[in-house]
């Protein structure tokens, strides 16, 4: 198991800043993968970046560019950096863990989440 603890979120004007952290319990080369998803009110739960344990990543579409997911080892921290804030980024954001044992068993973990609010 691992146990997953955010902070950072918070209310920011559009074209500000927001760095996210994500804390694990657990030595961070021992997760398959992180990621930080988001859910708008109303919406479904979506990706917005992810990283391996190889440390690759990947980015929605909409964050590209704005957004920089990295990793603190030391820390076992996982961070969402967010730039160029906009009001559509508006969402409680959530910090995900993915761990695939040797036989193929998959679980995951899930933080308590932490709003964001952009305001326009």
């Amino acid at each position: 198991q691992v146990q997953l603890v955010e902070s950072g979120g918070g209310l920011v004007q559009a074209g500000e800043s927001l760095r996210l952290s994500c804390a694990t319990s657990r030595s961070i080369f021992s997760i398959t993968a992180m990621g930080w998803y988001r859910q708008a009110p109303g919406k479904q739960r979506e990706l917005v970046a992810g990283i391996t344990s190889g440390g690759s990543t990947s980015y929605a579409v909409s964050v590209k560019g704005r957004f920089t997911i990295f990793r603190e080892i030391a820390k076992n921290t996982v961070y969402l950096q967010m730039v160029s804030l906009k009001p559509e980024d508006t969402a409680v954001y959530y910090c995900n863990a993915e761990i695939q044992t040797v036989d193929g068993l998959r679980s995951n973990y899930w933080g308590q989440g932490t709003q964001v609010t952009v305001s326009s």
